[in-house]
Protein backbone atom coordinates (compact mmCIF):
# COMPACT_ATOMS: atom_id res chain seq x y z
CA UNK A 1 0.00 0.00 0.00
CA UNK A 2 1.16 3.54 -0.64
CA UNK A 3 2.94 5.19 2.26
CA UNK A 4 1.75 8.65 3.23
CA UNK A 5 3.86 11.66 4.12
CA UNK A 6 2.91 14.15 6.81
CA UNK A 7 2.24 17.36 4.90
CA UNK A 8 -1.35 18.50 4.37
CA UNK A 9 -3.25 20.58 1.83
CA UNK A 10 -5.77 23.31 2.60
CA UNK A 11 -8.95 23.60 0.53
CA UNK A 12 -11.62 26.11 1.52
CA UNK A 13 -10.06 26.24 4.97
CA UNK A 14 -10.20 22.46 5.46
CA UNK A 15 -7.10 20.39 6.16
CA UNK A 16 -7.23 17.64 3.58
CA UNK A 17 -5.20 14.52 3.01
CA UNK A 18 -1.55 13.93 3.59
CA UNK A 19 0.27 13.67 0.30
CA UNK A 20 1.60 10.24 -0.75
CA UNK A 21 5.23 9.53 -1.47
CA UNK A 22 4.35 8.96 -5.13
CA UNK A 23 1.16 9.51 -7.07
CA UNK A 24 0.19 6.31 -8.89
CA UNK A 25 -1.17 6.06 -12.42
CA UNK A 26 -3.48 3.17 -13.33
CA UNK A 27 -4.15 2.65 -17.03
CA UNK A 28 -7.91 2.04 -17.06
CA UNK A 29 -8.51 -1.11 -19.14
CA UNK A 30 -5.11 -0.22 -20.58
CA UNK A 31 -4.69 3.03 -22.48
CA UNK A 32 -8.31 2.66 -23.49
CA UNK A 33 -8.68 6.20 -24.79
CA UNK A 34 -6.44 5.27 -27.71
CA UNK A 35 -6.84 1.52 -28.25
CA UNK A 36 -9.64 -1.00 -27.69
CA UNK A 37 -10.00 -1.72 -23.99
CA UNK A 38 -8.57 -4.95 -22.60
CA UNK A 39 -6.51 -5.88 -25.64
CA UNK A 40 -2.79 -6.39 -25.98
CA UNK A 41 -2.67 -3.07 -27.84
CA UNK A 42 -4.22 -1.11 -24.98
CA UNK A 43 -2.06 -2.82 -22.36
CA UNK A 44 1.13 -2.28 -24.34
CA UNK A 45 0.30 1.37 -24.94
CA UNK A 46 -0.40 1.83 -21.23
CA UNK A 47 3.08 0.49 -20.51
CA UNK A 48 4.61 2.78 -23.12
CA UNK A 49 2.78 5.74 -21.57
CA UNK A 50 4.48 4.91 -18.26
CA UNK A 51 1.51 3.66 -16.25
CA UNK A 52 2.42 2.31 -12.83
CA UNK A 53 -0.37 -0.28 -13.09
CA UNK A 54 -2.40 -1.83 -15.90
CA UNK A 55 -5.98 -2.71 -14.96
CA UNK A 56 -7.65 -6.02 -15.81
CA UNK A 57 -11.39 -6.55 -15.34
CA UNK A 58 -11.95 -10.28 -14.94
CA UNK A 59 -14.68 -12.54 -16.32
CA UNK A 60 -14.84 -16.35 -16.45
CA UNK A 61 -15.34 -18.53 -19.52
CA UNK A 62 -17.58 -21.61 -19.66
CA UNK A 63 -14.51 -23.79 -19.13
CA UNK A 64 -13.30 -21.82 -16.10
CA UNK A 65 -10.62 -19.54 -17.54
CA UNK A 66 -10.16 -15.95 -16.39
CA UNK A 67 -10.32 -13.50 -19.29
CA UNK A 68 -9.96 -9.72 -19.38
CA UNK A 69 -13.25 -8.02 -20.23
CA UNK A 70 -15.16 -5.21 -18.57
CA UNK A 71 -18.65 -6.47 -19.41
CA UNK A 72 -20.19 -9.73 -18.30
CA UNK A 73 -21.42 -10.04 -21.90
CA UNK A 74 -19.54 -10.01 -25.20
CA UNK A 75 -21.67 -7.95 -27.58
CA UNK A 76 -20.36 -4.45 -26.84
CA UNK A 77 -16.69 -5.06 -27.53
CA UNK A 78 -16.61 -8.07 -29.88
CA UNK A 79 -18.29 -9.37 -33.04
CA UNK A 80 -19.93 -12.24 -31.16
CA UNK A 81 -23.31 -11.45 -32.74
CA UNK A 82 -21.86 -12.17 -36.18
CA UNK A 83 -19.77 -15.19 -35.21
CA UNK A 84 -22.36 -16.87 -32.95
CA UNK A 85 -25.72 -15.37 -34.00
CA UNK A 86 -27.74 -18.24 -32.53
CA UNK A 87 -26.04 -18.36 -29.11
CA UNK A 88 -27.69 -15.36 -27.48
CA UNK A 89 -29.71 -15.36 -24.30
CA UNK A 90 -32.90 -13.33 -24.73
CA UNK A 91 -33.98 -11.32 -21.69
CA UNK A 92 -37.01 -9.02 -21.90
CA UNK A 93 -36.67 -9.06 -25.66
CA UNK A 94 -32.98 -8.09 -25.56
CA UNK A 95 -30.21 -10.41 -26.74
CA UNK A 96 -27.08 -10.94 -24.66
CA UNK A 97 -24.07 -13.16 -25.21
CA UNK A 98 -22.71 -14.01 -21.77
CA UNK A 99 -19.00 -14.70 -21.37
CA UNK A 100 -19.76 -17.74 -19.22
CA UNK A 101 -21.74 -19.34 -22.07
CA UNK A 102 -18.62 -19.59 -24.25
CA UNK A 103 -15.42 -21.58 -23.97
CA UNK A 104 -12.07 -19.87 -24.20
CA UNK A 105 -11.52 -21.37 -27.66
CA UNK A 106 -14.77 -19.82 -28.83
CA UNK A 107 -13.99 -16.42 -27.33
CA UNK A 108 -10.57 -16.48 -28.98
CA UNK A 109 -12.35 -16.55 -32.35
CA UNK A 110 -13.87 -13.13 -31.70
CA UNK A 111 -12.63 -9.81 -33.03
CA UNK A 112 -12.22 -7.51 -30.02
CA UNK A 113 -10.78 -4.52 -31.87
CA UNK A 114 -12.88 -3.49 -34.87
CA UNK A 115 -15.63 -1.93 -32.72
CA UNK A 116 -13.09 0.69 -31.64
CA UNK A 117 -11.31 1.29 -34.94
CA UNK A 118 -10.82 -0.75 -38.10
CA UNK A 119 -7.05 -0.65 -37.67
CA UNK A 120 -7.42 -2.90 -34.62
CA UNK A 121 -9.27 -5.61 -36.52
CA UNK A 122 -8.28 -9.05 -35.34
CA UNK A 123 -7.44 -8.08 -31.76
CA UNK A 124 -8.29 -10.90 -29.38
CA UNK A 125 -9.64 -11.07 -25.85
CA UNK A 126 -6.65 -11.79 -23.58
CA UNK A 127 -6.67 -14.30 -20.78
CA UNK A 128 -5.51 -13.06 -17.40
CA UNK A 129 -2.47 -15.31 -17.77
CA UNK A 130 -1.60 -13.61 -21.06
CA UNK A 131 -2.04 -10.19 -19.44
CA UNK A 132 0.37 -11.19 -16.69
CA UNK A 133 2.94 -12.33 -19.25
CA UNK A 134 2.66 -9.08 -21.19
CA UNK A 135 2.74 -6.69 -18.24
CA UNK A 136 5.08 -8.47 -15.84
CA UNK A 137 8.27 -6.58 -15.10
CA UNK A 138 7.01 -3.46 -16.87
CA UNK A 139 4.14 -2.36 -14.60
CA UNK A 140 1.92 -3.57 -11.79
CA UNK A 141 -1.26 -5.59 -12.27
CA UNK A 142 -4.59 -4.26 -10.97
CA UNK A 143 -7.20 -7.04 -11.44
CA UNK A 144 -10.86 -6.58 -10.52
CA UNK A 145 -13.13 -9.40 -9.44
CA UNK A 146 -16.10 -8.53 -11.63
CA UNK A 147 -19.59 -9.78 -10.72
CA UNK A 148 -18.22 -12.62 -8.55
CA UNK A 149 -21.68 -13.41 -7.16
CA UNK A 150 -23.05 -13.98 -10.67
CA UNK A 151 -20.27 -16.43 -11.42
CA UNK A 152 -20.78 -18.05 -8.02
CA UNK A 153 -24.27 -19.05 -9.15
CA UNK A 154 -22.61 -20.83 -12.08
CA UNK A 155 -20.34 -22.79 -9.77
CA UNK A 156 -17.19 -20.67 -10.07
CA UNK A 157 -15.21 -19.01 -7.28
CA UNK A 158 -13.54 -16.08 -8.96
CA UNK A 159 -11.34 -15.32 -5.97
CA UNK A 160 -9.89 -18.85 -5.93
CA UNK A 161 -9.28 -18.74 -9.67
CA UNK A 162 -7.55 -15.37 -9.32
CA UNK A 163 -5.28 -16.47 -6.49
CA UNK A 164 -4.48 -19.75 -8.25
CA UNK A 165 -3.41 -17.87 -11.38
CA UNK A 166 -1.28 -15.47 -9.36
CA UNK A 167 0.27 -18.40 -7.47
CA UNK A 168 1.06 -20.13 -10.76
CA UNK A 169 3.04 -17.03 -11.73
CA UNK A 170 4.53 -16.66 -8.23
CA UNK A 171 2.77 -13.36 -7.67
CA UNK A 172 0.42 -14.35 -4.86
CA UNK A 173 2.37 -12.70 -2.04
CA UNK A 174 3.29 -9.06 -1.40
CA UNK A 175 6.63 -8.08 -2.94
CA UNK A 176 6.91 -11.44 -4.69
CA UNK A 177 8.11 -9.48 -7.72
CA UNK A 178 8.99 -5.88 -6.89
CA UNK A 179 8.71 -4.91 -10.54
CA UNK A 180 5.17 -6.29 -10.68
CA UNK A 181 3.12 -5.22 -7.65
CA UNK A 182 -0.42 -6.57 -7.38
CA UNK A 183 -3.52 -4.71 -6.18
CA UNK A 184 -6.90 -6.46 -6.21
CA UNK A 185 -10.05 -4.36 -6.49
CA UNK A 186 -13.76 -5.08 -6.34
CA UNK A 187 -17.15 -3.46 -5.94
CA UNK A 188 -18.04 -6.57 -3.92
CA UNK A 189 -17.22 -6.34 -0.20
CA UNK A 190 -17.93 -10.07 0.05
CA UNK A 191 -15.28 -10.77 -2.58
CA UNK A 192 -12.66 -8.77 -0.71
CA UNK A 193 -13.63 -10.37 2.58
CA UNK A 194 -13.24 -13.81 0.99
CA UNK A 195 -9.78 -12.90 -0.22
CA UNK A 196 -8.78 -11.54 3.18
CA UNK A 197 -10.31 -14.06 5.57
CA UNK A 198 -11.02 -17.30 3.69
CA UNK A 199 -8.07 -17.30 1.32
CA UNK A 200 -5.75 -15.39 3.68
CA UNK A 201 -4.41 -13.23 0.88
CA UNK A 202 -2.00 -10.53 2.02
CA UNK A 203 -2.14 -8.69 -1.28
CA UNK A 204 -3.37 -5.09 -1.26
CA UNK A 205 -7.16 -4.82 -1.65
CA UNK A 206 -9.23 -1.81 -2.76
CA UNK A 207 -12.98 -1.42 -2.27
CA UNK A 208 -14.58 0.30 -5.25
CA UNK A 209 -17.49 2.60 -4.41
CA UNK A 210 -20.08 3.68 -6.96
CA UNK A 211 -22.54 6.55 -6.82
CA UNK A 212 -25.40 5.31 -4.67
CA UNK A 213 -23.37 3.34 -2.13
CA UNK A 214 -21.48 6.32 -0.69
CA UNK A 215 -23.73 6.57 2.37
CA UNK A 216 -22.71 3.05 3.32
CA UNK A 217 -18.97 3.41 2.83
CA UNK A 218 -17.81 7.02 2.49
CA UNK A 219 -18.44 8.19 6.02
CA UNK A 220 -16.05 7.94 8.99
CA UNK A 221 -17.95 4.90 10.27
CA UNK A 222 -18.28 3.32 6.82
CA UNK A 223 -14.58 3.70 6.19
CA UNK A 224 -13.80 2.06 9.53
CA UNK A 225 -15.85 -0.93 8.39
CA UNK A 226 -14.06 -0.99 5.02
CA UNK A 227 -10.72 -0.93 6.83
CA UNK A 228 -11.50 -4.38 8.23
CA UNK A 229 -11.05 -6.00 4.80
CA UNK A 230 -9.56 -3.36 2.48
CA UNK A 231 -6.40 -1.29 2.30
CA UNK A 232 -7.90 1.46 0.19
CA UNK A 233 -11.04 2.80 -1.44
CA UNK A 234 -11.80 3.54 -5.09
CA UNK A 235 -14.72 5.99 -5.29
CA UNK A 236 -16.11 7.54 -8.44
CA UNK A 237 -14.54 10.95 -8.97
CA UNK A 238 -17.93 12.65 -8.57
CA UNK A 239 -18.12 11.45 -4.97
CA UNK A 240 -14.75 13.00 -4.12
CA UNK A 241 -15.69 16.21 -5.92
CA UNK A 242 -18.88 16.41 -3.86
CA UNK A 243 -17.11 15.76 -0.55
CA UNK A 244 -13.31 16.23 -0.60
CA UNK A 245 -13.09 15.41 3.12
CA UNK A 246 -13.50 11.74 2.18
CA UNK A 247 -9.79 11.76 1.35
CA UNK A 248 -8.88 13.07 4.79
CA UNK A 249 -11.15 10.58 6.56
CA UNK A 250 -9.65 7.69 4.60
CA UNK A 251 -6.07 8.77 5.16
CA UNK A 252 -6.64 9.13 8.89
CA UNK A 253 -7.47 5.43 8.90
CA UNK A 254 -4.50 4.52 6.71
CA UNK A 255 -6.65 3.86 3.64
CA UNK A 256 -5.51 4.97 0.21
CA UNK A 257 -7.87 6.75 -2.19
CA UNK A 258 -7.97 5.96 -5.92
CA UNK A 259 -10.88 7.59 -7.80
CA UNK A 260 -12.17 6.63 -11.25
CA UNK A 261 -12.41 7.38 -14.17
CA UNK A 262 -10.52 10.28 -15.76
CA UNK A 263 -10.89 10.51 -19.51
CA UNK A 264 -10.48 13.20 -22.13
CA UNK A 265 -13.88 12.22 -23.53
CA UNK A 266 -15.68 13.14 -20.29
CA UNK A 267 -13.93 15.97 -18.46
CA UNK A 268 -15.68 17.66 -15.55
CA UNK A 269 -17.33 20.94 -16.53
CA UNK A 270 -15.09 23.09 -14.32
CA UNK A 271 -11.87 21.86 -15.96
CA UNK A 272 -10.32 22.85 -19.29
CA UNK A 273 -8.93 19.36 -19.95
CA UNK A 274 -8.36 15.98 -18.33
CA UNK A 275 -4.83 16.87 -17.24
CA UNK A 276 -6.11 19.81 -15.22
CA UNK A 277 -8.84 17.63 -13.73
CA UNK A 278 -6.36 14.96 -12.69
CA UNK A 279 -4.05 17.59 -11.21
CA UNK A 280 -6.88 18.93 -9.04
CA UNK A 281 -7.60 15.49 -7.61
CA UNK A 282 -3.98 14.50 -7.13
CA UNK A 283 -2.50 17.66 -5.68
CA UNK A 284 -5.42 19.61 -4.21
CA UNK A 285 -7.76 16.89 -2.99
CA UNK A 286 -4.74 14.71 -2.26
CA UNK A 287 -5.81 11.36 -3.70
CA UNK A 288 -3.09 8.73 -3.90
CA UNK A 289 -3.71 7.41 -7.41
CA UNK A 290 -6.30 7.44 -10.15
CA UNK A 291 -7.70 5.46 -13.06
CA UNK A 292 -7.45 7.09 -16.48
CA UNK A 293 -8.11 6.20 -20.11
CA UNK A 294 -5.37 8.69 -21.02
CA UNK A 295 -2.15 7.75 -19.24
CA UNK A 296 -0.14 10.17 -21.37
CA UNK A 297 -2.06 13.08 -19.82
CA UNK A 298 -1.17 12.16 -16.23
CA UNK A 299 0.41 15.21 -14.53
CA UNK A 300 3.82 14.40 -13.13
Amino acid sequence: MLRLLTCTVLVAGLALAAQPAKKMLIAHRGASGYAPEHTFASYQLGIEQKADFIEQDLQITKDGVLVCLHDITLERTTDVEEVFPDRATVENGVKHWYVADFTLAEIKRLDAGSWFNAKFKGARVPTFAEAIQLVRGKAGLYPETKEPEVYGKRGFEMEKLLMAELKKHKLDAPNADRKTPIIIQSFSPASLRKLAFELNSKLTRVLLVHDGSEKQWLTPDGLKEAKKFADGIGPSKTLIEAEPKIVQWAHELGLTVTPYTFRSAAVGKKYKDVREEMRQFLFTYGVDALFTDNPDQFPR
